[in-house]
């Protein structure tokens, strides 16, 4: 069945009461599918969905959902079938939820939560929402280095429905450090018999509570790991975070280098208003207005230049244009480049070196085009030089700007995409005029046009 006809098959069974045959349906979908479902469903219909959902498939749902969806479901629910719900939810996810609540209403349903799960998540509260503590799981399976391999077994049968990922266990020692991992493929293969401890890897890669999440994601990428331990500074196993923990990172972290690369500094979004959409622009491109005059100055500073040689002005957009652009693709590869590699002193030698002469290549090439173009439209070899060198300088600067910028940012701790794309393009703006009007003021008395 297509989406819509499931949509209308449920509907027709919510109003004929037949929850056996509604359960069978919602049995076969993904939750995906199922929060898709309610979020297409009239308004109308939606507490009814929810009451033929079980408590488990609501937890589900909730997880799936944006927070203003979510907090709607927990008013509908009240606050006795929401704290059970909340019960079953995964404790990083109900973390997440508990955080856009206000503090009076977080304390009332943590209050009627079971006691042991509501201290479980006010322990995950306290991390920041940024760090490996803030995005771990406590619901993982630990075991002794003593136990065989089919009493590991046994206990992972024993917590399998408990824990968020049950493909690692977790081997800590009398003080609850690590010691070592053994993975579900590796109990699979074992003798029954074997113990833990002959075919453990005690070289166990792990990441402290309060590690950057952007370091979390770095380092899930790097070994592949479907998810990765976390301990306090005790090297006390605190929880883990799992790899759709940080899919979640990495989607976060790319808006906002978007937004800070379109120099929107907020989310905006398809369902942003156009007020709220304006306020969160204008700050930057008030900022780019004022550092934009510079560019009309040093137009006027070359007045004189331009009245006698009325064909320079032509080729400003283009020069200006062109300049901005190179620079800003080298800000995307620098920026995409400090998320996913290691930064030393030698790769940002190499990285420059390599940006220089990917500008001096693209600035030969279109100074080339452009001085070809620039003497067969004026019939003057002077101003097609001009213009060509100009290019070509522009563009190599350019190129270093759009590299050198964010790099310097990163060295002193500041965020890269800070060096947003306007921001690039603007400072070059300026670089471009006045090297283009600097060269065309040296070779005046040369030029006919």
């Amino acid at each position: 069945m297509t989406e819509s006809q499931i949509l209308l098959v449920v509907i027709k069974l919510m109003k004929e009461l037949k929850k056996e045959d509604f359960k069978l349906i919602m049995e076969e979908l993904q939750p995906y599918d199922i929060a898709h479902l309610y979020k297409n469903l009239p308004e109308k219909h939606r507490h009814k969905f929810l009451t033929f959902l079980s408590s488990k498939q609501v937890a589900i749902l909730l997880q799936e959902l944006d927070t203003d969806l979510q907090l709607q479901i927990l008013h509908k629910l009240g606050v006795a079938k929401s704290s059970e719900v909340m019960d079953l939810m995964e404790n990083d996810d109900l973390v997440d939820l508990l955080h856009e609540l206000t503090i009076e209403n977080s304390e009332e349903f943590l209050a009627s939560m079971k006691k042991e799960e509501s201290q479980t998540v006010k322990n995950l509260m306290q991390y920041p929402r940024d760090t490996a503590g803030g995005l771990m799981t406590n619901r993982f399976v630990w075991i002794r280095n003593y136990y065989t391999v089919r009493e590991a077994v046994d206990k992972l049968k024993a917590f399998a429905s408990m824990a968020e990922n049950i493909y690692y266990l977790y081997v800590l020692n009398e003080e609850k450090k690590l010691v070592g991992v053994v993975s579900y493929r590796d109990l699979l293969l074992a003798n029954l018999n074997d113990k833990v401890d002959n075919i453990m890897f005690t070289r166990v890669i792990s990441v402290p509570v309060d590690a950057d999440q952007e370091e979390v994601a770095s380092l899930i990428e790097r070994y592949d790991f479907i998810a990765v331990p976390v301990v306090d500074h005790e090297e006390h196993v605190v929880g883990i975070v799992t790899v759709d923990d940080v899919l979640d990172v990495i989607i976060q972290e790319a808006n906002e280098d978007i937004e800070k690369l379109s120099a929107s500094g907020k989310s905006i979004d398809f369902q942003t208003g156009a007020f709220v959409a304006s306020f969160r622009r204008l700050p930057w491109l008030i900022l780019l207005l004022f550092i934009g005059l510079i560019s009309g100055s040093i137009i006027s500073q070359f007045e004189d230049t331009l009245q006698q040689v009325v064909s320079l002005a032509f080729f400003m957009p283009m020069i200006a244009g062109m300049t901005g652009n190179t620079g800003t693709q080298s800000l995307a590869v620098v920026v995409r480049g400090l998320v996913s590699q290691d930064i030393d002193r030698r790769t940002v030698i190499k990285l420059v070196v390599r940006e220089f002469g990917v500008g001096l290549i693209i600035g030969i090439v279109c100074s080339v085009l452009i001085t070809i173009v620039a003497y067969v439209w004026r019939d003057d070899l002077v101003l097609g030089l001009v213009v060509g060198s100009s290019l070509l300088l522009t563009l190599i600067i350019g190129t270093l700007a759009g590299t050198v910028i964010p790099l310097l940012l990163y060295r002193f701790d500041i965020d890269p995409a800070v060096a947003s794309g306007p921001l690039i393009t603007t400072l070059n703006d300026i670089f471009s005029l006045f090297v283009y009007f600097g060269i065309a003021s040296m070779f005046l008395a040369h030029i006919t046009g």
